[in-house]
């Protein structure tokens, strides 16, 4: 073996030059004999800089911040650190002692990897997987979209309301959307992201109602490495940096505290953001929309609102109208409802004209959400192929019955309300009527004998 060894010896430097890793190797007082070249490439230290020098010694001087080969030589076996190098580079050391014939331990050496890349990696991989969260949450909302997107299910209304929308989209204009809950604002924010020039990145919602008001800072602006008990050693991102480039739809913006408000003022002001624990804002690129279902002047004059905050959001205003306002469009919804819960659980199931009538007199409270619920509830429970009064919950049917009393009861005169008021209501009972039953503006005006504009004026 020892010509082996002879052969081997004068090219050692060099194998140990061939390596991946950079090599460290001092005796066993920790007297440094030899680094390599990627030693040297990878720490910025120079042969001559740490020959003979004791790692001890490069430790007290702040050379390096720390050392394996004590507790090699104590533990008389491989030990593992991570050392910070002063450029902020983080590498780690993996140190094995070398015994000589007799078992003594002569020489230790340190084999050395920078794993600031790996670092970097891992947070870009805790980064792609909060994003990935979030697209799944996004996807039944994207692959259900709401079914306003139907010719045949639109009002008038509704489709100015839409090409309004579409209109602003292209702009970076924050949009405002009011309406009852249930009328459809998450899916005409969706329509404005998907018409705008962020259509490709991100869009992020936020329900300001459902986070808690001592978690809502960091969910919204993120947190700096031990902003608090409890927070992530490597930080978080906030909502607004995971969406950069992307949009933040606000749903639920009535319900913003106070503090958090002015907050996003900044942003909205500066695009800029402030991490929890953090001193330095950092640079943000996002499309805000905002929801509400509240009365935000209202709130304003309560002083729930900052009105500095109100008038930034107030640019472009969708005010889109409840279900009751637009029953035309409740035909459509149904068979739609219909259709996609019909393929869901594998059922063929239909909506007579006894049932339709009851839907369009109902008022829907929920809105769409409602009538897609009750419509979801009644393809599961239903034994047959048909929906029929008798299936609906109780609810609807006397409601239904209330809003059809005829003038002598809840709209006449015994009710105490001014007769502009009930004719107004008479009046536009049978206009909706007319529209229900012949299914377009033109047939209804000519039935009662007034012109289309008439109609459309009114409706509006």
């Amino acid at each position: 073996m020892n010509k082996y060894h002879n052969f081997l010896a004068p090219y050692l430097e060099n194998i140990l030059a061939a390596l991946d890793d950079g090599v460290y190797i001092t005796d066993n007082e920790g007297t440094t004999l030899h680094v390599n070249a990627i030693y040297e490439k990878l720490t910025g230290l120079t042969s001559d800089e740490l020959l003979g020098m004791n790692v001890r010694v490069l430790k007290e001087k702040g050379i390096f911040d720390a050392v394996v080969n004590p507790e090699v030589v104590n533990t008389r076996k491989p030990q593992t650190s991570v050392q910070l190098l002063k450029g902020g580079k983080r590498v780690v050391l993996r140190g094995f002692p070398v015994f000589d014939d007799n078992h003594e331990l002569v020489l230790v050496i340190t084999l050395v990897r920078d794993v600031t890349l790996i670092g970097q990696m891992r947070e870009q991989i805790l980064r792609q997987k909060e994003l990935i969260s979030i697209y799944h949450d996004q996807i039944g909302h994207l692959s259900a979209k709401s079914p306003a997107t139907k010719g045949s299910y639109e009002s008038p209304q509704i489709k100015q309301l839409s090409e309004l929308v579409k209109r602003v989209a292209s702009t970076d204009a924050t949009i405002l959307l009011l309406g009852e809950t249930g009328v459809g604002k998450d899916w005409f924010a969706r329509m404005a992201h998907e018409n705008s020039p962020r259509k490709d990145e991100i869009f992020l919602k936020v329900d300001c109602g459902s986070i808690s008001e001592n978690l809502i800072e960091s969910e919204l602006f993120g947190y700096v490495p031990g902003a608090f008990t409890g927070a992530m050693s490597k930080g978080k991102l906030g909502h607004f940096e995971i969406a950069n480039k992307g949009t933040v739809f606000l749903d639920e913006i009535g319900d913003l505290p106070l503090m958090m408000q002015t907050k996003l003022l900044r942003v909205l002001q500066d695009q800029e953001v402030m991490r929890v624990g953090s001193s330095a804002p950092k640079k943000v690129d996002v499309r805000i929309i905002a929801a509400t279902n509240r009365n935000l002047e209202q709130e304003m004059e309560k002083g729930n609102f900052r009105r500095d905050l109100f008038y930034r959001l107030r640019v472009a205003v969708v005010d889109i109208p409840p279900l009751r306002e637009t029953p035309q469009m409740i035909p459509g919804l149904v068979n739609h409802f219909l259709k996609r819960f019909g393929a869901k659980y594998k059922k063929d199931i239909l909506c007579p004209e006894s049932t339709m009538d009851i839907f369009l007199t109902y008022r829907w409270p929920g809105n769409i959400r409602e009538l897609e619920n009750t419509i979801q509830s009644l393809v599961v429970t239903c034994e047959g192929n048909e929906i029929h009064p008798q299936d609906l919950r109780p609810s609807m049917h006397r409601a239904t019955s209330h809003e059809l009393k005829s003038p002598t009861g809840a709209l006449g005169g015994g009710s105490g309300r001014p007769l502009k008021e009930i004719m107004g209501d008479l009046e536009k009972q049978v206009i909706q009527q007319a529209l229900d039953k012949y299914g377009s503006v033109n047939k209804a005006s000519k039935v009662l004998g007034v012109n289309r504009t008439t109609i459309f004026r009114k409706m509006r």
